[in-house]
Parts: C-alpha cells; sequence; structure tokens
C-alpha cells in the first residue's frame, strides 16, 4: 500500500476550542496515524495513511470544524512517511515567541454544560464554574500563550482525579478545556457583607443571594470579566438606591433575564434581536420595551429602548434556577458594571469590597482571579443587521482582518470610549472597551490592557498613532513611548476605521458625525465631509457643518441650553424682553453670563459639531437643559419624533470662499420659528431628522461629482442615532452612491484606535 504523509500548520482561534481532540476524532474516523500539537507557528498536523484514508481525513476535517474555531491560515505540504508509526496522538504544545494563535473570546455556557449543572445526577449540579472546550472563560483568564491551563489563572486549581481522567481523554468534550474543574477540585463561590463577614459558601451562597435579591438587597457579584452590580429589576426603590449609590442617575441600566421567552415577554423582539441574544457570545442587545412590562420605571427613562441580555455563566443560570423557585414571575435582574459612574469596572474581591463597599449591601465573591477587565458588550440592530454600541466581551481579542499585510503598529484611541488597536500582519486587534481616559483610573487600566495585549501577540510595535489633541492622556502616552510617533486628525481616524472594516482601499468620501474633536485649523469639528486616499495616503477636508461658538468651552457640552444660546446668537435671535424662553427658566443668572461670553467671544471656540446641534435643538425643545451622561440630549430628541409625520425642513448645501458647508444654522432656524409659532416638538423632532438626513445625502451627491468619487463612508457617534443610521444609508443608497459602515466595531469613538493604526500601517509600508 502506497503510504503519504501531509504536514498542515493551521493558524487562527485555534487554542481553547476542541480543535485537537476534533482532529484527533477525524483521524481515528479516517484510521491514519500522525500527531497534532500546538505549536508558535499555529497547530501543527501530520497525517500519514494511503490516498483515500487523507482523503477521508481531509473531507472529515472540512466538514466538522469546531463551531468555536476561525482558521486565519491553512498550509499543507507533503513529507517522506515515517516508518513503524502506528497511532495517532495529541502531543503537548510548544511555546515560543512569535506565534500566530489567537486566543478566543469568552464563549457563553453551552447547552450541554447547562444540562449538567441542572441534572441532580451529575457531579456538576448546580456547580457556577461548569464549563468545557465548547464554552467558558478563555481571554478573561490567559496569561499567556499557549493558551494552557499553566498560562491560565486556573494554575493554582490541581485537577482532581475524575476532571483529570476528562482532561486527558481526546474523546471527551472536556479534553483540554484548560478551566475544567468540579466541585471538589475547582473554585468556590461565598458571600459576604461589607465587612467580609462570611454569610454563605457555595450552594447556600447562591440561596442567599437569591433571597436578599427578591428582598431589594443590592449585590456586587464577581463575574467573567469584572463585577455586576445587581437588583431586582422589577422593586423600583432598589433601582433607584442603587442610582443614587452609583451615581447615574439617567443613563440606562442593562437588565438580565432567564431566557428568551422571558426577554420576549419584556421587549417586542425582532428575530435578528432574538439571534443576538442567544449567540455565543451573549451581549447586551438593545431593543423596544414593551410599554406593560412591569419593570422598575427607571431603568431607561430616556428611551423606549432596553438593554437585555440572557445569563452567558453556569452561576447566571444557577441564581436564575434558584430565583424561579421564589415565585416572581418572569424574574428581571439589573446587571449593571460593577463600578462608580466613569471608573473601570472592579476586577478582583478586595478591590471590589473597597472600591464598592458604598454601593453593595453584599458581595457574592469566588477565587477564580480575572486577569482581564471586560465589561459586556452592547449591540443593536439596524435595518437587520447588528450595530455595535461597546466591543467587549464575547468578540475581543478576536481580530479584525485587513486589506494588506503591514508593520506592527499601535493606535492608543481618543479621551472617551478608548480602546487601543494592535496590527499584526493583515489582522488588526483592538481591545476591549477601556472607557473614559478622565481619571487615573482608567489610565491604569489603559496601561495594564496595552501590556497585555502587546504580550499575548508577542508583538513589537514599530510606530504609535495618536490624536492630534495633545492634553489626552493616550497623546501623553504616545509621546512617552520611545516610539516614533504619527499623529491623526480624529476624524480622519474615523474614516480610515470604517475604510479598514470594509477593506476598502482607494478613495473615499467621509461623514464623520460625532461630538467634537480637535481640527487642523485649531478649530473643533464634528460634523465634516472628508475624503480620504489609502492609496495615496491623502487627507482633505471637503465640507463642514455651519460653525457656532461654544459657550464656555466643555461646559457647553455639559449644559446643552448653552449650546442653543450660542445657534440662537448666531442666527441674531434674541429672547423678547417681555417674554423669557422658558427652556431658559433655570438657567437665568447664568444665562447672562453666557450672553457676555458670546458677545465678547470669550472663552467660546468655533465648531461644526453635528452632535452639538442635536444638542441644541433637544434644549430648545425644553427636552435637556443639562445631562448627566455623554448622549442624553440626543436621545431624548430622538425618542420623541412622530414617526408618521413626513415633513422635512430645509438643510442647504452652500459654497463661500472656496468653502462648502451644509448650512445647519437654516435647518436651526426652522426648528426655532415652529417652537416658536407652537408646534409639537415630536413632528418638529421627526422634522429635523429627515431634514439633516436629506441635507447629507445632498451634500454627498455635490462631492461625490466634484470628487469623481462613489463611495461614501459613515463614522462618527451620531449613527448611533438610530433614524440616521438606518436613513441615511437608504438615501445615499437612492442617489447610487456606495455606502460603507461600520460591521465590527462601534461607529463611536472606539473605532478611532483601528483607524489610527490602519493608518499606521500605510504610512510606513515599504
Amino acid at each position: 500500500m502506497l503510504m503519504q504523509r501531509w504536514k498542515w500548520i493551521i493558524t487562527g482561534g485555534v487554542q481553547g476550542v476542541g480543535f485537537r481532540p476534533f482532529v484527533y476524532k477525524a483521524a481515528l474516523h479516517a484510521r491514519v496515524t500522525g500527531r497534532v500539537l500546538n505549536t508558535p507557528e499555529g497547530v501543527l498536523i501530520e497525517v500519514q495513511g494511503a490516498p483515500d484514508q487523507l482523503g477521508l481525513f481531509e473531507d472529515t476535517f472540512q466538514a466538522t470544524i469546531p463551531p468555536l474555531a476561525r482558521i486565519v491560515t491553512w498550509d499543507r505540504e507533503t513529507l517522506d512517511p515515517l516508518p513503524g508509526e502506528d497511532a495517532f496522538q495529541i502531543l503537548k504544545s510548544t511555546g515560543g515567541h512569535g506565534h500566530q494563535v489567537l486566543i478566543s473570546p469568552d464563549v457563553a455556557t453551552c447547552d450541554d454544560c447547562i444540562a449538567d449543572i441542572r441534572d441532580p445526577e451529575n457531579r456538576r449540579y448546580r456547580y457556577a464554574f461548569t464549563n468545557c472546550t465548547n464554552c467558558g472563560p478563555r481571554y478573561t483568564i490567559t496569561r499567556a500563550i499557549p493558551y494552557d491551563r499553566a498560562c491560565t489563572s486556573m494554575s493554582c486549581f490541581p485537577l482532581c482525579p475524575d476532571c483529570l481522567e476528562e482532561y486527558e481523554n481526546p474523546l471527551d468534550r472536556r479534553f483540554h478545556a484548560q478551566p475544567n474543574a468540579c466541585p471538589v477540585c475547582g473554585p468556590k463561590l461565598w458571600l459576604t457583607d461589607r465587612t467580609g463577614r462570611t454569610l454563605g459558601e457555595n450552594d447556600d451562597a447562591i440561596r442567599a443571594t437569591a433571597r436578599l435579591l427578591m428582598d431589594g438587597g443590592l449585590v456586587a457579584m464577581k463575574g467573567l470579566g469584572g463585577f455586576h452590580l445587581v437588583c431586582n429589576a422589577r422593586d423600583q426603590e432598589a433601582v433607584q438606591r442603587l442610582r443614587d449609590r452609583k451615581k447615574r442617575q439617567d443613563k440606562p441600566l442593562a437588565i438580565m433575564v432567564r431566557d428568551l421567552d422571558a426577554a420576549r415577554s419584556l421587549c417586542a423582539l425582532r428575530e435578528a434581536e432574538g439571534d443576538l441574544l442567544t449567540s455565543r457570545q451573549r451581549p447586551i442587545v438593545l431593543a423596544q420595551a414593551r410599554p406593560d412590562r412591569g419593570l422598575a420605571p427607571g431603568l431607561s427613562p430616556d428611551t423606549a429602548y432596553l438593554g437585555v441580555m440572557l445569563p452567558y455563566t453556569p452561576l447566571h443560570h444557577v441564581l436564575f434556577d434558584e430565583l424561579s423557585h421564589c415565585g416572581a414571575g418572569p424574574t428581571a435582574l439589573v446587571m449593571t458594571s460593577g463600578n462608580l459612574s466613569s471608573e473601570p469596572i472592579c476586577l478582583g474581591n478586595r478591590e471590589a469590597l473597597q472600591r464598592l463597599g458604598s454601593i453593595a449591601d453584599t458581595f457574592l465573591l469566588h477565587n477564580r482571579d480575572i486577569l482581564i477587565r471586560c465589561d459586556d458588550s452592547v449591540l443593536r440592530v439596524v435595518d437587520e443587521r447588528p450595530q455595535f454600541i461597546r466591543r467587549a466581551r464575547g468578540y475581543t481579542p478576536a481580530p479584525i482582518d485587513l486589506a494588506q499585510d503591514g508593520p506592527v503598529v499601535l493606535g492608543v484611541g481618543p479621551l472617551l470610549k478608548n480602546t487601543l488597536c494592535l496590527t499584526k500582519g493583515r489582522q488588526a486587534f483592538v481591545s476591549q472597551h477601556i472607557g473614559d481616559l478622565e481619571h487615573l483610573e482608567a489610565y491604569g487600566f489603559f496601561r495594564e490592557t496595552r501590556a497585555h495585549l502587546q504580550d499575548i501577540l508577542q508583538v513589537q510595535p514599530q510606530a504609535v498613532v495618536h490624536d492630534l489633541h495633545p492634553d489626552f492622556l493616550s497623546t501623553a502616552f504616545a509621546r512617552e513611548s520611545g516610539l516614533p510617533c504619527l499623529p491623526l486628525q480624529h476624524h480622519f481616524a474615523h474614516i480610515h476605521a470604517v475604510l479598514a472594516e470594509n477593506k476598502y482601499m482607494g478613495t473615499a468620501i467621509g461623514l464623520a458625525l460625532d461630538g467634537v474633536g480637535l481640527g487642523d485649523d485649531g478649530t473643533l469639528w464634528g460634523g465634516e465631509a472628508l475624503l480620504v486616499d489609502t492609496q495615496k495616503i491623502r487627507h482633505q477636508r471637503l465640507a463642514r457643518f455651519s460653525q457656532v461658538m461654544l459657550p464656555g468651552g466643555d461646559a457647553a457640552t455639559r449644559e446643552p441650553w448653552r449650546l442653543a444660546r450660542a445657534f440662537l446668537h448666531a442666527l441674531n435671535i434674541h429672547a423678547p424682553a417681555d417674554k423669557p424662553w422658558p427652556w431658559l427658566a433655570d438657567f437665568a443668572g447664568a444665562d447672562k453670563v453666557v450672553g457676555q461670553v458670546l458677545e465678547r467671544r470669550i472663552n467660546s471656540p468655533l465648531s461644526s459639531s453635528c452632535g452639538r446641534l442635536f444638542d441644541a435643538v433637544s434644549a430648545m425643545l425644553g427636552l435637556c437643559g443639562r445631562i448627566s451622561y455623554e448622549g442624553q440630549a440626543a436621545i431624548r430628541l430622538e425618542a420623541i419624533q412622530d414617526k408618521d409625520e413626513k415633513g422635512v425642513y430645509t438643510c442647504s448645501v452652500i459654497e463661500y470662499e472656496g468653502i462648502v458647508e451644509l448650512d445647519t444654522l437654516e435647518l436651526f432656524a426652522q426648528v426655532h420659528a415652529e417652537w416658536l409659532g407652537g408646534e409639537c416638538p415630536a413632528k418638529i423632532s421627526r422634522r429635523f431628522h429627515l431634514g439633516l438626513i436629506d441635507g447629507l445625502a445632498r451634500l454627498c451627491v455635490l462631492l461625490a461629482e466634484k470628487c469623481s468619487c462613489r463611495t461614501v463612508a459613515l463614522s462618527g457617534g451620531v449613527m448611533q442615532n438610530l433614524t440616521l443610521a438606518a436613513g441615511l444609508p437608504r438615501a445615499l443608497h437612492a442617489h447610487g452612491l456606495t455606502v460603507l459602515t461600520h460591521r465590527e466595531l462601534p461607529p463611536n469613538d472606539a473605532c478611532i484606535s483601528l483607524g489610527q493604526a490602519a493608518y499606521g500601517q500605510l504610512v510606513l509600508q515599504p
């Protein structure tokens, strides 16, 4: 019999996903000999047999690849057969630098493991750390590559004989499941009060936690990527107490429900939203809440959308099983990040007791260390496609594939909604959500994330790309890194990001619509039409929104009434002496000062921001004069729209002195005139939204003709407005334009680091 030997090197997400036992089973099925092991280059497979056996192995391999595996490259070569080989073996991993394997993101508990924890005869009955090769923690417990138990936070839990037998049996679904454990040998749970006094352990801790939640208690619960603050979502007093203690008065709170049926009872779920909820990533999904939902009214006071997620760890499932015995109907729990507003999520037990002691009544703790902070991901569905609001657990550190290879570049992101990005070959690795770099705690998280990401990828950046703003902590980090620094303007980074996601090379018109970012002319941008050429690495500002002053600078972003005053001042509209504007009633004293500031142009930088336009309209309609979280004014403005209204305000495109401008002052003037005439704010809001979409579409048509370019890329935080996110691409398509949008990252500032890193690769290309 003619024997042949094939060698494969497979790279990608092929560690910690049951890949080697899958190969082993395929080899047994085809009756081939050989070996499989993890190496720095990837998973190495050698198979030996007759041609028909090797063909069967390859067919079986391709047909039954594990669902969590993500193959990037698959190279095969022919070797000389090895005489005397009589079996197929799984060998130990080998270490080394320059590896080509990826760590899997954390994965929600699989159906088989849920069945285990609900089976009274199973040794893992109600065990809160049950997992297998198809589910469980990965990224958040991994210290280094290769992904073996010794390189995870499970290294301090020696396997008992039963778990060791599973771990070493290639035919068991827990073969080399690195977090494998059971009640005998694995992590433990316990419940404490604020002083650290133990109130219960393991199953008793879960029972006690369920009782406390039904009685209105606030619990800090250690999860997969950090702590959650948890309370009964039907208890209005508990929810308000959580808001008061967490200092989060209005920002929406996410909830967790037991299953999809419970989610449907609270939200009018579309099929795509249900698919997201039940996906292995288990993100928070923003869905339309039912009016008779029976939840505390303060969960999402500014919008009809509710953030919902399903259980994704065994602990969640066991807790909801216990709550189901309490007779309270479909239970819903608030599950919000375990932190004070603007701080990073808590990671360790001592840290949580210290930082959350003023919020939580009790603490449900465990002794499996979390090595990497990772918040819940948040998505919504736009035209039946997912849109990220926050990308973290379940998705990171999965890479974004790029159009071309290139050197290693670090993008350090912006100030708000910060992420980091490292490139490696044709892939970009964007970190989990880090947050706002306005506090030293967040900056510490930023630094530890950079170190960990660089360590697990085992790369050394050749350059770092940063924002133009000199005062950002990310900019300071870049300048102190010792690496060559490349500055990139904020909004051009937005467009580079959406182009990189779409693997687009060439010229595109980019609409960057957000709050504010320092422009290269010293003004504050935010409503920009930009030309980006990734082949010639060319940037040009093509058009902007009307410029208005921001009275008080940053204060104007926190107090939208100032922005309404600025727009009216730019239009030379003043309040009648005998009838002050009602939306200024709460700010009468400060308004006199702001009026003087506008007249004298003191501390009032010019801005073309789209986000500030939304804020101004919201304030003038009396919806939001002062915000308690970013985007609040715009969220309220969108929420009140009369969707049956067909009227459209005019938003002209004007040209003067070589400048193309979208006349958003004209748009605001119509809002003011109809508000003054007593028109319903819901109709005004709708006409404003439709008018802006119409104006942007006509602007893009004009620029497409000027630039001989039919591709438009959309980015910026304003693209999280559902009306624009759905309506603007349709309007552009109707004019025959090709539209590129974000698919793998949020359109907000979380995408900036990718744009920076992709730009850096282009600049450094030989």
